[in-house]
């Protein structure tokens, strides 16, 4: 594992402590290369560019490795990889490696060097001023002559030394830590994108674990029902329409459960599946169930949740027609509304203007299906863009479900 949450930070393991490295190694290498480049296209300006070449190459060398260096540090002392601790360890782990960069630039300053070539300048009163390393003679033009033996370098170095690192330190401590807050900035930016890539993940796969855990809530409370009437008519002695009850239970169950439960399906397919829902109820209730479907053709192929209508139509059948002796009249019907929506009415109403004697209830006390289970997983499917509205009607109850549909389809 590369890395477990705890207490709100990312803490790194062992084996992940150092899986940045490859971003560590690009941006210290880039950071120096930039600025070799730029202290090289300085010094071609002067005329004193190809002696200063060599340490230069040398400092970024060193510059290298003290990063590098100051990386592992970071990473070794900064387990648990909050901001805060990264910026205190790598702020601590800068000023050493500052202060040797000041340390290694003046000894390669100070280093003596043989003569080099004679440089002479003359000036507007036509003084020449020719110097070889550390002797300067001035000329001037009636022949007078001064000569000036400098001290060497070294020497002038070593007598301001403390100082000369001081300021030194300064200089390299700021490059430095423009390094380490680059690099913090694009380790945190990197988890960040991590952390929403798991977070969608996540937030996906509950989206699925919740359409699934809703949708196998249907299975059971449908078996029971079926059951429970195919017992009915087995001990009425009505073997015929037990034998019709059995044939079509079979068949939904074969279709149903061939269906991913996290999937859409069209509307046709899902008006196909209740069909066979509903040849079992009418075995049930062959004199009091009538159906009329009312789907547009430009909706059929419209996508809608897998067995989204069956609890709203095992409501209608329990407490619209089982619980009285009048004919129910059970319509489903589809048409298009404004802002890219469908909307879905499935009524139960007697066939006269009676007041039904019994309304279906949103929930099913024994196992918690009806109503509430479609809400849930519209609410899951869709989340704001779906709605779901239901209550008693003259003569009957109705269910409204409004979802998104698609212009292609």
């Amino acid at each position: 594992m590369i890395s477990r949450v705890t207490s709100g930070h990312s803490t790194f393991s062992s084996e992940g402590r150092f899986n940045d490295w490859r971003l560590a190694a690009q941006s210290i290498i880039g950071f120096w290369a930039f600025y070799l480049v730029t202290v090289l296209l300085r010094g071609l300006l002067g005329p004193e560019a190809a002696a200063a070449i060599g340490y230069r190459f040398v400092n970024a060398a060193a510059g290298l490795a003290l990063t590098f260096l100051i990386y592992i540090t970071v990473r070794v002392l900064a387990r648990d990889g909050s901001v805060r601790r990264m910026a205190l360890v790598a702020a601590a782990a800068a000023l050493p490696a500052a202060i040797l960069l000041s340390a290694i630039s003046l000894r390669m300053a100070s280093d003596d060097k043989p003569m080099g070539p004679q440089s002479q300048i003359t000036t507007q009163e036509g003084v020449a001023i020719v110097q070889r390393g550390n002797n300067v003679r001035i000329v001037k033009g009636n022949g007078d002559e001064l000569e000036v033996n400098l001290p060497p370098l070294s020497e002038i170095i070593a007598e301001k030394m403390p100082r000369l690192i001081a300021d030194g330190t300064v200089t390299w401590y700021f490059l430095l830590a423009a390094w380490c807050a680059f690099f913090i900035a694009m380790t945190e930016q990197r988890r960040t994108r991590i952390a929403e890539s798991r977070l969608a993940t996540a937030e996906k796969a509950a989206h699925v674990a919740q359409v699934r855990a809703l949708r196998y809530q249907v299975n059971p409370h449908f078996l029971f029902n079926t059951l429970n009437s195919l017992s009915s008519l087995v001990m009425s002695g009505r073997t015929d329409r037990a034998e019709e009850m059995l044939m079509a239970l079979s068949t939904f169950f074969r279709t149903s459960l061939s269906v991913d439960p996290s999937a859409d399906v069209t509307l046709s397919e899902e008006i196909g599946l209740q069909r066979l829902y509903l040849e079992i109820e009418k075995v049930r209730f062959p004199d009091r169930l009538h159906v009329t479907i009312e789907i547009p053709d430009e909706l059929a192929n419209a996508r809608v949740p897998a067995l989204i209508l069956q609890p709203i139509i095992e409501n209608a059948i329990k407490y619209g027609v089982s619980t009285t002796t009048r004919r129910v009249e059970l319509t489903i019907s589809a048409h298009r509304l404004d802002g890219g929506r469908m909307q879905l009415d499935l009524t139960n109403r007697l066939t006269d203007s009676a007041t039904i004697s019994a309304t279906p209830a949103p929930t099913h006390e024994g196992t918690g299906v009806g109503l509430a289970n479609v809400c849930q997983r519209l609410e899951a499917h869709y989340g704001g863009r779906a709605d779901c509205r239901f209550g008693p009607i003259p003569g009957g109850y109705q269910v409204s479900i409004a979802i998104p549909v698609d212009d292609d389809d």
